[in-house]
Order: structure tokens, then C-alpha cells, then sequence
């Protein structure tokens, strides 16, 4: 064989060892900034790959690369080369590699897409929003450009997509860590960590992979509406251990052990009687509490914070934050409650009204309310005396105060009684002048010939007022010799009507008159009068009175059966 016939086959034997797709070991022969680079990969014509795929890489003439065998000869005769395929292709080779072991890859965030991340691992990787941490991430792109370990959960070989966990990698991490805690720690250690999670009864702090329960009755001495008032999520928290099960990988923490407890000598600090300030922490319907000390709240119940005024809601006169003074009223350390009193700073003026309002002082008022038995009367700021209906008038039997009297009016009075303990006052209107009646006898006597005006029409009779405001009554048995049928045939609301008084009972204060024993003589007098007590007027009467103040100026008739 001849030597030229030796070097065509061995020329040709290793042009056959390149094959297209293959990565191959080049030298760099030339660098052409900013265009290519060229590369002898030891087939007969060069390559030259785009300096771009250089860009990251310091190199020089010389320098070995891998690169990946496009094409063997283009249209101009050149090798078509890449050295970013050639290391895509080793790494995406490497990622299956851990893929299939379980191992980890390291990575760099680079840009965000829909539903989650790109990741730079050597190969571009998917990495979605609900794997990027243990709680997803509000604003993904705070991970931009930062470097974190991931495990990869999918590869497709034939679409070349990868998708990573990097919550997988710290919810492994945590375990391990939860492990190493459950085992070294106990009870009544001090442990770091941050807030991960705000309820409605508590806080979940993060203690190095475990998450303990630090309770809201755990978080302070005092009270506190929620625990978002007092603690914020990421929050780094120095907590006590109070209790572990391990068993149930459940840990119990506590703020406020981490102070002494203010409430341990609390009667020693604040002894009843005390004289506090402190400030207005929260109002509620029946009262407002008062942070006396850091910890430590008492109340004020809305029935302590005024002798006289009427307050209805403590925010009426206080306000949250407000700077108060109070004296403490009681303390029950089991409950840990104090009772606080704004008006115990006073002098109460009820103990010292019945010096200022002697019983028989005369007052004057404005009526400030009327209710069914009776008329309120201000005395003076925050005392009120109220007339029962039955000190209104000794003659007049008055149903609702309203029937003599109207709010607002000036009304004066006199004082019957002072209630201290109760907080009352009964005051007089008819007290103010002598009782008519303890002198009847002097001005009606029996067989006296008396004029009036019909004031009210029953079905028994008729209501009379005579001189002094006094009320007699005509049975209808009294009206005529005649049978009467009814009242309203003989007589009316209005007329005047002359009768004889046949009747006078000073203690029951009443008095019977008669229209038909005008002219009888004495005797038939006596014998009428003896045959009107057995009429039983005790409950006609009353009832014609309580008729004649529910329907005053009425003309219809009424009858006892209605009362």
C-alpha cells in the first residue's frame, strides 16, 4: 500500500469519529471580539461559535472547550459549533443524574412568570409560587436574583421542562430541626423565635423547625382584646417553655412568665382605699377598665363613676387612652380583678343631704319626669324628690300626676323622707297646706243644705264638687223620690244642683249628699241618712273618684264594674 493511499485512509478514519449531536473537546485558535471565536475541534475546517456564548468566561488563545458538534459543514464549508448546548446538554445530563438519586441542586432565581418562578440550575427550571417557601409568598419578586438549594420533584426528557420544590428542601430541614429540638429541649427553657401565624386564641411562633402555641391567656399579665394587638407576624419573640409532648410534637409557650407575675402581691401595692391613676384602656357598656400598672387593669363600673349624674355609657364622659385617678374599691386575685371608683374622690352628697334638706324644708323644682305613680322633681344637680300621685291633692283622688301637673313645670314641695341607702326622696305638695278633711266637721254637718257643680256621671250616682275642693257624692238612689233608671235622665256634667248632706266620714273621707231630702224634715233626715249606710258607698266612691280623674270633663257614663 502506498504511503499516500495510508494517509487518505487514516485522514478519513478520523474525520468518521465525528458525529453530528456529539459533545467534543475543541482548542481555541483565534478570538474575534465582539463576532466569534474559533474553535479546531481537529476535523479539517474550524468552527466558529459567537463570542455572546464567551461573555461570562475569560479565555485566551489555547484554552480547551467542550463543545457540541451542530453540524460537520455548513454551507460555507465550516463546522457548526456551540459551546452553551454543549454545556446545556452536561447539565441537563447532571440534573437527570440527581433527579434520579434524590439529591439536591443549587440554583439562582431569575425572573418571575406565570404562577411562579425561572430558575438558572445550569438548565433553566420552573419553580412554582406554592413551592417557593412553606408559606407562599405574597411578592415573589423579592426572590430575584437571590441563590437557594432545590429539590427536583419532575424532569421531562422529551420537552426538557425540570420543576424544583425549594419547599420540600425546608419543610425536610424543619423536620430534622423539629426532631433535634423535641429531644434537647424542656420545660422552663427560654427559646428564640418569630411569629409565623395571628389567631383568634393565640400566636404559632417558629422555634427552629417547631411550631409552638404560645396561648393569648399566656401573652400577658393583663388583658389584651387580641392577640394582633400585642404580637405582628415575623415578629422575633423570646418565649418560656411551659410544656412538651413529644409524643404529639406539640410544644405550650408563655410571654408573661417571662416577668414576675404583678398580680403575686397586688394587695400589698394596692390596699382598698388606695388612691390610683392610670389610663383608659377600654369602654364597654357596663363600665371602663383602667391599666393601673403595666399588667394590671381594674374597672370602673358605670354605676362608680358619678354620686348624682345619670351616666348611661362610660364613654359618655370618658375616653380611651384618658389619664384618670380612681380609688380601689376591691381585689380578687384568683379572678385577678380590681374594682375601681372615680366618684369614691367625692364627697358623697348624699350623706350629708338630710342636713341640707331638713324633713319640712320647703324646695322648688323643675318636674323632670312623670311616671304612673308619681312626679320627679329636680333639686339640684343629679337629686331628684319624687311626689307619690297620693301628695298631690288631700281632696282629689288623682290617677297619673299629669292630671295636675306637666313636665317642666316649676312645682314647690316640701321633704317627708330621705332615703340614704336608696338614694331617695319623697316630697309633698299637699303637706304644703292643712288637710281640709280634719276639719270637715266644721264645715259639713249632717242635714246642711250645700251647693255644687256636677263634676262626673256614673251609673250610680253623681260626683259633686263642693267649696274646698271636696267631692260629695248623690247616690242615684238620692237623686228623687222617683224610681230613677239612670243617673244622666235626672242631672248632668256641669249643672249646678243645691242637695242636703245626709252623710260626713271624716276618716274615710267622704260625704253623702241628697237632692231628694232638700225638704225633709228632721226626722226623715235621720231616717234617710241611717238607710244611705247600708248603700256600702266604700267601693262606689272610690270608684267613682278613680272614673272621675281617668275621664275628667267626660259625659259618658261609667260603671264600677269597669274599674
Amino acid at each position: 500500500m502506498s504511503t499516500t493511499t495510508e494517509l487518505s485512509d487514516l485522514i478519513d478514519s478520523k474525520f468518521r469519529e465525528f458525529e453530528e449531536g456529539a459533545v467534543v473537546n475543541g482548542t481555541i485558535i483565534d478570538i474575534k471580539k465582539p463576532q466569534v471565536v474559533l474553535v479546531d475541534i481537529g476535523y479539517k475546517s474550524e468552527g466558529a461559535i459567537p463570542f455572546s456564548e464567551f461573555e461570562d468566561d475569560e479565555i485566551e488563545i489555547g484554552d480547551e472547550v467542550e463543545v457540541l458538534l451542530m453540524k460537520l459543514e455548513n454551507d460555507e464549508g465550516m463546522v457548526v459549533l456551540s459551546k452553551e448546548k454543549a454545556a446545556h446538554r452536561k447539565n441537563w445530563e447532571k440534573i437527570v443524574g440527581v433527579y434520579h438519586d434524590g439529591g439536591l441542586v443549587k440554583g439562582k432565581i431569575k425572573s418571575v412568570v406565570k404562577g411562579g418562578l425561572m430558575v438558572n440550575v445550569g438548565v433553566e427550571a420552573f419553580l412554582p409560587g406554592s413551592q417557593v417557601d412553606i408559606i407562599p409568598p405574597k411578592d415573589l419578586n423579592e426572590y430575584l436574583g437571590k441563590v437557594f438549594e432545590f429539590k427536583i420533584v419532575k424532569v421531562n426528557d422529551e420537552r426538557k421542562n425540570i420543576v424544583l420544590s425549594r419547599r420540600e428542601v425546608i419543610e425536610a430541614e424543619r423536620a430534622e430541626q423539629r426532631q433535634n429540638f423535641l429531644q434537647t429541649v424542656k420545660v422552663g427553657d427560654k427559646v428564640q423565635g418569630f411569629v409565623k401565624n395571628i389567631t383568634d386564641f393565640g400566636a404559632f411562633i417558629d422555634l427552629q423547625g417547631m411550631d409552638g402555641l404560645l396561648h393569648v391567656t399566656d401573652m400577658s399579665w393583663g388583658r389584651i382584646s387580641h392577640p394582633s394587638a400585642l404580637l405582628h407576624i415575623g415578629q422575633p419573640i423570646d418565649v418560656l417553655i411551659l410544656d412538651v409532648d413529644r409524643e404529639k410534637e406539640r410544644v405550650s409557650l408563655g410571654l408573661k412568665q417571662m416577668t414576675d407575675n404583678p398580680w403575686a402581691d397586688i394587695e400589698a401595692k394596692f390596699p382598698i382605699g388606695t388612691q390610683v391613676k392610670g389610663s383608659v384602656t377600654k369602654l364597654l357598656p357596663y363600665g371602663a377598665f383602667i391599666e393601673i400598672e403595666k399588667g394590671v387593669e381594674g374597672l370602673v363600673h358605670v354605676s362608680e363613676l358619678s354620686w348624682v349624674k345619670r351616666i348611661t355609657r362610660p364613654s359618655d364622659v370618658l375616653e380611651l387612652d384618658q389619664e384618670i385617678e380612681a380609688v380601689v374599691l376591691g381585689i380578687s386575685i384568683e379572678e385577678q380583678k380590681i374594682s375601681l371608683g372615680v366618684r369614691q374622690l367625692e364627697e358623697n352628697p348624699w350623706s350629708v343631704l338630710e342636713e341640707r334638706y331638713p324633713i319640712g324644708t320647703v324646695v322648688k323644682g323643675e318636674v323632670r319626669n312623670l311616671t304612673a305613680y308619681g312626679a320627679f322633681i329636680a333639686m339640684e344637680e343629679g337629686i331628684d324628690g319624687m311626689i307619690h300621685v297620693s301628695d298631690l291633692s288631700w281632696t282629689r283622688k288623682i290617677n297619673h300626676p299629669s292630671e295636675v301637673i306637666k313636665k317642666g313645670d316649676e312645682v314647690e314641695a316640701i321633704v317627708l323622707s330621705i332615703d340614704k341607702e336608696n338614694q331617695r326622696v319623697s316630697l309633698g305638695v299637699k303637706q304644703l297646706e292643712s288637710d281640709p278633711w280634719s276639719e270637715i266637721e266644721a264645715k259639713f254637718k249632717v242635714g246642711d243644705l250645700v251647693k255644687g257643680s256636677v263634676a262626673k256621671i256614673a251609673s250610680f250616682g253623681a260626683f259633686v264638687n263642693l267649696e274646698d275642693d271636696i267631692d260629695g257624692l248623690i247616690h242615684i238612689s238620692q237623686l228623687s223620690e222617683g224610681h230613677v233608671e239612670r243617673v244622666k235622665d235626672v242631672i248632668k256634667v256641669g249643672d249646678e244642683i243645691e242637695a242636703r248632706v245626709i252623710k260626713v266620714d271624716r276618716v274615710e273621707r267622704r260625704i253623702g249628699l241628697s237632692i231628694k231630702a232638700v225638704a225633709y224634715s228632721e226626722d226623715e233626715l235621720k231616717k234617710e241618712s241611717q238607710s244611705f249606710e247600708t248603700l256600702r258607698p266604700s267601693g262606689d266612691l272610690v270608684g267613682l273618684e278613680q272614673a272621675f280623674n281617668l275621664a275628667a270633663g267626660s259625659t259618658e257614663e261609667w260603671s264600677p264594674s269597669e274599674d
